[in-house]
């Protein structure tokens, strides 16, 4: 089985943004990007399932960003992938999901890959919307947010986690997983990983991308809120917050 792994270059969650001069995204300056935390996930889930068919198969990372990505992608590679395939673009960060997902659509098609993994989301944007696209591209079934991938043959067992309990899946390959938090543990990339990963391909090549759908125009910090307003204490202070959240909130 051949195995695409989506996976994408982020900012460190810990990371405190300000726009950026002259682009409609963050200052890069001095941030620290990672490997997008939901996608070492499908990462792991993608070299467990090559491991329980013996180690036969191929797992190919495929990531849509500029040249720094190359560290990102060798950090899969350490962590037990095949090879990897950089779709480079300068201005990545700027593209809209659409056109993110028509390139690696294009990129998985061009592999012969059935299977396709990627994490649930991107916690830059946090839009939840690549793997979906993606599927619709291909033509293929689409499981998201998966808590538990089973596969038997060309038959898919996918769970989910809904409010409430669980919802069960069952689809049939090619198809689209987008993977959760707590469907495994990711494996850490030893130093044996890291420098086997020097050696591994790594290829490089222009993204065809779909058309754009959106376009980001500004981007800027959301306005400073006012300070907090204590309008007294204990039952006698109901009556005037109540008015207040209706005259001057307009909440109620």
């Amino acid at each position: 089985m051949k195995i695409a792994v989506c996976m994408k270059r982020v900012p460190a969650t810990d990371t405190k943004v300000k726009p950026g001069a002259g682009r409609p995204w963050i200052d890069s300056t001095g941030v620290e990007y990672v490997l997008n935390p939901y996608d070492e996930f499908a990462i792991e889930e993608a070299l467990r399932l090559k491991e329980a068919r013996g180690g036969a198969g191929e797992v190919v990372v495929v990531c849509v960003g500029s040249a720094d990505a190359q560290k990102e992608l060798r950090t899969a590679l350490a962590m037990g992938a095949d090879r990897a395939i950089l779709l480079e673009d300068a201005q990545a960060e700027l593209r809209d999901a659409q056109e993110i997902a028509g390139a690696l659509a294009a990129a998985v098609q061009e592999l012969g890959s059935e299977l396709v993994l990627l994490g649930k989301t991107g916690v830059d944007r946090d839009q939840s919307q690549t793997g979906q696209r993606v599927a619709t591209r291909l033509g293929w079934g689409c499981a998201i947010e998966c808590a538990k991938i089973a596969i038997d043959g060309s038959a898919i067992r996918a769970e989910r986690e809904i409010e409430g309990g669980r919802e069960v899946l069952e689809l049939s390959l090619p198809a689209v997983l987008s993977c959760e938090k707590g469907l495994n543990e990711p494996r850490y990339a030893g130093l044996k990983g890291i420098m086997a990963a020097k050696k591994k391909p790594l290829e490089t090549k222009a993204p065809q991308y779909a058309a754009a759908q959106v376009e980001v125009l500004s981007f800027e910090m959301p306005p400073e809120r006012s300070g907090g307003r204590i309008v007294g204490s204990g039952v006698d202070a109901v009556a005037e917050l109540v008015r207040l959240l209706q005259q001057e909130a307009k909440v109620l």
